[in-house]
């Protein structure tokens, strides 16, 4: 899996809102894009086009004004890593830009698409069960801190 830079910058973007909801404060004040920008170095000008994304996408919501910022739309809890992915790029896995199941082989090659499908399926294991609160907090799913400290994972 490659995840482009607009999405890795949405996903810190979102679980710093997650972190300053479960602040002190409890995420009454939106927090402004320029520290969101500063507190995960992002580009200032990227970070508002992915913003604008995200609240498209019903991930945050903004408040404008001289208290105005973004805050999450729902419980970081409820967000999935998932929903954030597709809000940003679409389909977790395509190829040549289609969805697997809409993709033809023939021949030896026939067996791809099954590949392709498992492929997403296993991604959606992952990235549907993992939420911006398990991120932000730090407190990952078993099996994400499983595969994550198997040795063979890193290479």
């Amino acid at each position: 899996m490659r995840l482009s830079a607009r999405v890795d910058y949405a996903l810190r973007a979102v679980a710093e809102l997650a972190a300053a909801a479960s602040g002190p404060d409890g995420g009454d004040r939106p927090v402004t894009a320029e520290r969101l920008a500063q507190a995960q170095q992002i580009p200032p000008k990227f970070l508002e086009s992915i913003l604008l994304q995200l609240r498209r996408g019903g991930v945050v919501t903004a408040q404008r004004g001289p208290e105005g910022g973004y805050r999450l739309a729902r419980p970081a809890g409820e967000i999935s890593l998932a929903e954030i992915i597709r809000v940003i790029d679409g389909p977790l896995a395509n190829v040549r830009g289609q969805r697997p199941e809409h993709v033809d082989y023939k021949g030896a090659a026939e067996a791809l698409q099954d590949v392709w499908i498992a492929l997403r399926a296993s991604e959606r294991l992952i990235l549907e069960s993992v939420t911006i609160a398990d991120v932000a907090s730090g407190d990952l799913p078993d099996r994400v801190r499983e595969l994550a400290a198997d040795p063979s994972a890193w290479v």
